[in-house]
């Protein structure tokens, strides 16, 4: 299943005030409950937690690149 690993890196390094960086948790969180009400879950791995979904096409249409091995994203195609 397609995923991506989530590392909060500094969502907030860039905010010159504490109003703009209760505005981007504001934000994230809003993308995060929107990704759940879609389907996405959270999964804890050990190298990290990863952000799935079952279907490939939801997970493209966000963006999202895989994480996934290489032999894992290759798609069959049936003739």
């Amino acid at each position: 299943m397609a995923y991506f690993t989530w590392k909060e890196a500094g969502l907030t390094a860039d905010c010159a005030s504490l109003d703009a960086m209760a505005a981007r948790f504001e934000e994230a969180a809003g993308l995060m409950r929107r990704m759940a009400a879609e389907g996405f879950l959270l999964e804890r791995h050990p190298d990290g937690q990863h952000i799935t979904h079952p279907d490939p096409a939801v997970f493209e249409a966000y963006g999202f690149v895989s994480e996934e091995p290489p032999e894992r994203q290759l798609t069959l195609l049936q003739h």
